[in-house]
């Protein structure tokens, strides 16, 4: 069977029907900054920035992350044009979600337009130095994409 990619919560949801530990995806072209939350889906918070390398040791790095944090399913940021449409940057995020296989893990693509943005207003204003910023952006965005999908995804019915 095909491993689940979907941008539906409710299918998300369907693939997910006891919860589980969710695992958030910045993805961008030099790191993949990973954020996880609780099974109950109620909060995220940043875990850790993956420098990429080639395909396969970047796998090898999730595959340790998610069974270390027992992870039930993935939450991939989405990089869209402001105006919905895709971009050449949302046709390789979806490259990367569908060779994320492997893992054997449903996928929720969100629409993460103003993560990376939102996140560095928030630590501009609370004077966090640029180096700093540097170093904790993909994460940090990385939660801020998967609560925005789990806050969606409470509203969803959940078979307990």
């Amino acid at each position: 069977m095909a491993t689940l990619i979907t941008a539906s919560g409710a299918d998300f949801a369907a693939a997910l029907p006891d919860g589980g530990k969710l695992a958030g995806l910045d993805v961008g072209t030099r790191t993949i900054g990973l954020a996880v939350c609780d099974a109950g889906w109620s909060f995220a918070g940043p875990a850790e920035t993956i420098r990429r390398t080639k395909f396969t040791d970047d796998l090898e790095q999730l595959l340790t992350f998610v069974t270390v944090q027992r992870i039930a399913g993935l939450v991939v940021g989405l990089p869209l044009n402001m105006d919905g449409s895709d971009s050449p940057r949302t046709q390789s995020t979806r490259a990367f979600a569908r060779n994320l296989g492997p893992l054997g893990l449903p996928v929720l693509l969100w629409d993460e337009r103003w993560s990376t943005q939102a996140v560095e207003r928030a630590m501009i204003a609370a004077d966090v130095s640029r180096a700093k910023r540097a170093d904790a952006v993909d994460k940090l965005a990385a939660a801020h994409i998967l609560q925005g999908a789990i806050d969606a995804l409470a509203n969803l019915p959940r078979a307990h």
